[in-house]
């Protein structure tokens, strides 16, 4: 009798059979209800953000979505500020994630907790970034984290330890970072001598570029975003060592 009723009950039961639709199904839980589009993220309902067109706002982000720039060497030849973050994406450049770590704050409702992401992104030839953020989701944090990444990337200056022979493959110099209470120093080192160092510069190291070097770091290296922090801030300073190989006068081509 029940089912009689409810096939005969007009769209409003019979073709949701009884109770069959609820929050979730039916004619407004496919995307209009309130539970339709649980679990599947804004994309079913069309509003994914990732498909977008990128709509580029500075003359940067112009010049590199028209391929007039193809490659991070012509934006740091002319010193032009990078402030999108979706000029990286068009240039080939690899990111991982350092670390994720809890942090707390106390407030007046107890303890608040949030997640802080370190990433750290580069191409293996020359170019590094690192970024850092803090927020109540893991992804949001390295979403974040990653976006920073890449609107801090700096150019590496590559030299020899000896004789100039093929490639560069160390420091030019010594270049000392500070962060905190760490202090991370590195050093020229031997061709074929490897990265003589701990995991985090190690690989911040590597993905600017450089194969072989040693470092001496001070301080609580427990800390691994000061430690990860310090060893940005001197790769970071090897282009404000001004050594004699590059004193000579350099013509500069046209700006774009």
């Amino acid at each position: 009798m029940a089912d009689d009723a409810g096939a005969a009950g007009g769209p409003g039961m019979g073709d949701r059979g009884g109770f069959g639709g609820g929050f979730g199904s039916g004619i407004l839980g496919h995307c209009g209800g309130r539970g339709g589009g649980r679990g599947q993220g804004r994309g079913a309902c069309g509003f994914n953000a990732e498909d977008k067109e990128w709509i580029p706002v500075t003359k940067l982000g112009r010049l590199v979505k028209d391929m007039k720039i193809k490659s991070l060497e012509e934006i740091y030849l002319f010193s032009l500020p990078v402030k999108e973050s979706e000029i990286i994406d068009f240039l080939s450049l690899e990111d991982e994630v350092l670390k994720i770590m809890p942090v707390q704050k106390q407030t007046r409702a107890g303890q608040q907790t949030r997640f802080k992401a370190f990433v750290a992104i580069g191409d293996y030839n020359g170019h590094v970034g690192l970024g850092v953020k803090c927020s109540k989701e893991v992804a949001t944090a390295i979403r974040g984290a990653i976006i920073l990444a890449k609107l801090s990337i700096v150019p590496v200056r590559r030299g020899y330890w000896g004789n100039k022979i093929s490639k560069p493959h160390t420091v030019p110099c010594k270049v000392t970072g500070p962060c905190g209470s760490v202090l991370v120093r590195v050093i020229p080192a031997l061709r074929g001598t490897g990265i003589v160092s701990a995991p985090v510069p190690k690989k911040l190291l590597m993905m600017a570029g450089i194969n072989d070097c040693h470092t001496l770091a001070r301080g609580c290296t427990a800390t691994l975003g000061n430690f990860a922090n310090a060893t940005f801030a001197a790769i970071s300073k090897i282009y404000s060592c001004l050594t004699p190989d590059i004193w000579e006068e350099m013509v500069f081509t046209k700006s774009p």
